[in-house]
């Protein structure tokens, strides 16, 4: 069952990401608190690399999207959205079939930056695929 205690339900998020990246990649939000966000996709053929293996740049988007979303719930007040200014991976291992689960959580949530770290694994063995940092800058209203 889905936690859905942040300021934006899951099902909300999962509306904003059909027919975008998010959803084009099958990506579905699992949980969404406060401090802990958690997505996931079953790899198909969309997330391959000419090679057979997990392309990188799917467990990127899972991870972007992933924290963007949790950087999107927890805006300060008066904030007006966020944009990604570093995405840091470091890749530990790969897939061919099942699921790719993402958790993301605050290591920062400051008033002009957001820090989020992410964990991606394999579901079937629990084997960490690859760590993610992102800093997220926050928007505001121009005066």
């Amino acid at each position: 069952m889905a936690d859905e205690t942040a300021t934006i339900t899951v099902r909300q998020f999962q509306a904003m990401g059909e027919g975008k990246l998010p959803g084009l990649l099958g990506l579905e939000l699992v949980a969404a608190a406060d401090d802990r966000f958690e997505c996931r996709f079953e790899v198909s053929k969309r997330h391959l690399a000419p090679n057979g293996y997990l392309h990188a740049a799917s467990v990127v988007a899972l991870a972007d999207t992933l924290c963007g979303y949790a950087a999107g719930a927890n805006l300060p007040n008066g904030a007006i959205g966020f944009t990604t200014v570093e995405l840091k991976s470091n890749f530990l291992a790969t897939a061919r079939s099942g699921g790719v689960r993402a958790i993301a959580e605050p290591m920062h949530l400051g008033r002009t930056t957001q820090v989020w770290d992410a964990r991606v694994r394999r579901e079937d063995d629990d084997a960490v695929i690859a760590l993610f940092r992102c800093t997220q800058l926050i928007l505001w209203p121009k005066s």
